[in-house]
């Protein structure tokens, strides 16, 4: 299944557009053993990335509030409705990343990935509305899925699986999250021969 490009902004001398404030939750499981992680499939006739595979989360809703504890309740609150999976309290969460949707695009968010290990005998049911499938991967698997064509990703989705696939475990994984220091990541959107292409700070044609 092929993505949609995200719509771009129309030219103009408006600023961006305000990023939302949004939370997900990279759900774990396998202990010390191995690492697998909880991916759902938006809805095909969704506006926003229809159809692609990505960690359960979403903005901050009203009554929420602002700041690390509105993030945490919207991360919990979006992997309940999406997966259907309850966690205990906002402090089981470890913040793991942080991206913000380039300002070239026209819906922008600022979201805050979360870790957590998936409660035992965790049975994710997806609400059939917003999301309509899931699945367990491990990172690698979820990778060479989405390279043959067989699972559609998005590009913040495909470098924090890159970035697991470097653990061998669950646990090895939040042991270091837990002394990570988490820095924004604000890709920007550059125009390459009349289409769209991601650059990160450092590449060529990043412009801070």
């Amino acid at each position: 299944m092929r993505i949609e490009p995200e719509p771009l902004r129309e030219p103009s001398s408006r600023p961006p557009a305000v990023p939302r404030p949004s939370a997900a939750v990279i759900l774990l499981r396998g202990g010390g053993e191995r690492l697998e992680v909880l991916l759902v499939q938006r809805n095909p006739q969704a506006r926003f990335m229809p159809g692609a595979w990505v960690f359960p989360g979403g903005s901050t809703g009203p009554g929420e509030g602002a700041g690390a504890p509105g993030l945490r309740a919207a991360a919990l609150r979006e992997l309940r409705e999406e997966a259907g999976i309850t966690l205990g309290a906002g402090d089981e969460l470890v913040t793991f990343a942080r991206w913000i949707t380039p300002p070239e695009l026209a819906i922008r968010f600022d979201t805050w990935f979360f870790l957590a290990h998936a409660p035992v005998g965790a049975a994710p049911i997806v609400d059939g509305a917003e999301v309509v499938d899931h699945r367990w991967a491990s990172p690698s698997e979820a990778l060479a899925a989405n390279a043959s064509g067989t699972l559609a990703l998005v590009f913040p989705t495909i470098k924090q699986l890159q970035q697991l696939s470097a653990f061998a475990s669950a646990d090895a994984l939040l042991q270091h999250a837990r002394g990570m220091v988490v820095e924004p990541v604000a890709p920007h959107v550059l125009l390459s021969d009349g289409a769209p292409r991601i650059v990160l700070p450092g590449e060529p044609g990043y412009d801070g």
